[in-house]
């Protein structure tokens, strides 16, 4: 009988996380082009199993769609490439560097950066604040997004410098919260739901703007619904299915098999 020291112990076979062990994460040698390497990630919400082993990379100069429909494991796999989940086994590698469940902030010191389903900018500070205070150079020295030039990607930002967070539309608090990403000269920038709940006309600015971002040499990881927005800015696409990948591959390939957006996007 077991003892209540070695009670539910993970080599107890009546432990229900047991099964789900994983060998000891063990970092592949550095590429240079690899900015972001997820590998066989399993993460829990509790006892939810959200993350089966997912495998996930981000290369430099690349636009990639993350895409699936709700509940799939879409936000919790940025959140566990960000450190705001920690991965239960697997790894997560940014620039080279084992940073698995590490702080969001030493992530982001590498080059990451993240705009959340939420927006997440400061309601009671001025657009201007909102955007001066995130300003720095890159991580290789470049200022390549300066304020001025953030202005003149995003009209409707400079017409609005005094208005407070709270003041602005959804749109223009999404504009606000990439423009305040960019301020950061990221190698990377992670957009969750990109235009989620925003008006047509909004939604094709932000369309156009990651098109800007792309252009900039910027890599991107992009959440949407509209998989037909998302293809046409994107170099490769990834679609997520119960935790799984479920196919991977380029704007083409994904829009010449209806089939497999009927089935898994639901289109």
């Amino acid at each position: 009988m077991a003892t209540a020291a070695n009670a539910n112990t993970p080599e107890d076979p009546n432990n229900p996380l047991a099964s789900h062990r994983q060998p000891e994460f063990v970092p592949p040698r550095p590429d240079a082009d690899l900015l972001i390497h997820a590998i066989d990630l399993h993460t829990y919400y509790g006892a939810s199993h959200i993350l089966r082993g997912v495998n996930f990379q981000v290369r430099r100069g690349e636009t990639i769609g993350l895409m699936g429909r709700n509940g799939m494991g879409k936000s919790t796999l940025l959140k566990s490439i960000m450190g705001l989940v920690k991965p239960r086994a697997g790894g997560v590698l940014v620039m080279g560097k084992p940073m698995t469940g590490r702080a969001p902030y030493e992530i982001a010191k590498l080059g990451v950066a993240y705009v959340p389903e939420g927006r997440g900018i400061f309601g009671n500070l001025s657009v201007v604040e909102n955007l001066r205070m995130a300003a720095r150079p890159g991580t290789r020295g470049q200022r390549d997004w300066t304020y001025e030039r953030v202005l003149e990607t995003f009209p409707r930002l400079k017409e609005r410098l005094g208005h407070g967070g709270q003041q602005l539309s959804g749109g223009e608090q999404q504009m606000l919260t990439i423009g305040r990403a960019l301020m950061t000269n990221p190698d990377v920038l992670i957009l969750d739901e990109a235009t989620e709940g925003l008006a047509p006309l909004i939604a094709r600015e932000i369309w156009r703007i990651c098109d800007v971002i792309r252009a900039s040499g910027i890599s991107s990881v992009i959440v949407d619904k509209n998989w037909k927005h998302v293809t046409q800015v994107t170099d490769r696409n990834v679609i997520l299915v119960k935790g799984e990948v479920v196919f991977e591959g380029t704007s083409a390939q994904i829009t010449a098999q209806p089939e497999l957006l009927t089935q898994h996007l639901g289109v």
